[in-house]
């Protein structure tokens, strides 16, 4: 049994570390949450107990043995280094120490035995989108040898947090009346004014997810980088276009990938459903994932167009697979390896 601590606990992911941890029967002797100073104070249920947030920047973190971090770049800056240095395991969600050569990026099912000799206390977990590709990448790399990977998302507005959500519901909701002049008429509709996203995102598509760094953004090069480093192929050729779409849950992603030898379309669709993780669906949507655990693939053609090619359409929950179940994984695969 194992002392746990989840940062972040009062925010969207953090309620699916919550729910996982006991979905999964997770061996928890104690439970502690953390928050920002507005969120402690107040209890969160953990199996039928109310358990104190704690402010996290006021904590004493002795006695944790594994720490779900999900507060944030600028909070895990701060902290997971000094929750490490008191011993505790420091599972990661945020961007901050996924570059770090030092500090393991893993999914389990495609990395996982980083885990059994890494010398770092901190483990990252990656980005909702890479962590929906890079599982059936992986399978076909090992099939076919991958050479190339072009990649456009569709990622849902939960992924910019529950700020998000709420902007595409008011919008939705606020609007809803008008919607048969826009469906009909192809008249605009005037949606409530815009603040998390750079355009309405009801009823809408912005080719435009993160900021811009030069001229890509900050998802899409967190796609290429963490993409390359999880499949342990630093010089793999990727490119993503990063684009927000009107969804509430579950990032969905068609790629096209190249590769050293011919892929075979009927075996590739066997070994994609043979995946842990992955199960195969020939027309898989954002709503048919939410809530699951497993990455579908579906729409899986031979690319005619290119040579040694293979197209496929992937989606995943962005807030389970894509974050919260992730981590706690992580977290199962150290007991299981006896680092913990």
């Amino acid at each position: 049994m194992y002392r746990v601590g989840v940062f972040g606990a009062t925010g969207q992911v953090g309620a699916v570390i919550r729910s996982i941890l006991l979905e999964r029967s997770f061996p928890v002797s104690q439970i502690r949450f953390f928050a920002s100073s507005r969120s402690a104070g107040t209890k969160l249920d953990f199996n039928g107990e109310d358990v104190l947030v704690e402010d996290a920047h006021d904590a004493d973190f002795s006695g944790l043995d594994l720490s779900i971090f999900s507060a944030g770049a600028s909070a895990s800056k701060i902290l997971a280094r000094k929750v490490a240095e008191g011993g505790s395991y420091v599972i990661d969600n945020s961007p901050a120490w996924r570059m770090d050569p030092e500090v393991p990026l893993v999914v389990p099912e495609v990395n996982g035995s980083l885990l059994a000799d890494t010398s770092s206390k901190i483990i990252a977990n990656p980005n909702c989108t890479t962590m929906v590709a890079v599982l059936p990448l992986q399978t076909l790399h090992k099939l076919y040898g991958l050479k190339r990977v072009v990649a456009s998302t569709y990622q849902a507005v939960s992924g910019a947090g529950r700020s998000g959500v709420d902007e595409l519901q008011s919008q939705l909701a606020t609007r809803s009346s008008e919607l048969s002049v826009l469906t009909f008429d192809g008249r605009a509709v005037e949606f409530p004014s815009h603040h998390v996203f750079p355009a309405t995102i009801g009823a809408n598509v912005i080719p435009l997810a993160g900021s811009f760094v030069d001229h890509d953004t900050t998802e899409e090069l967190k796609f290429v980088q963490e993409s390359q480093k999880i499949l342990g192929l630093r010089d793999l050729k990727v490119f993503a276009t990063c684009v927000r779409v009107p969804v509430f849950t579950g990032h969905s992603i068609s790629i096209t990938a190249e590769f050293e030898n011919t892929p075979d379309h009927d075996e590739a669709i066997e070994a994609l459903g043979s995946t842990s993780g992955v199960r195969y669906d020939p027309v898989p949507t954002p709503l048919q994932c939410a809530g699951r655990d497993e990455v579908l693939v579906g729409r899986v053609r031979v690319d005619s167009s290119a040579f040694n090619s293979l197209a496929m359409f992937v989606v995943g929950d962005n807030l389970r697979k894509g974050a919260a179940l992730n981590a706690v994984q992580i977290a199962e695969t150290l007991i299981a390896l006896g680092r913990v």
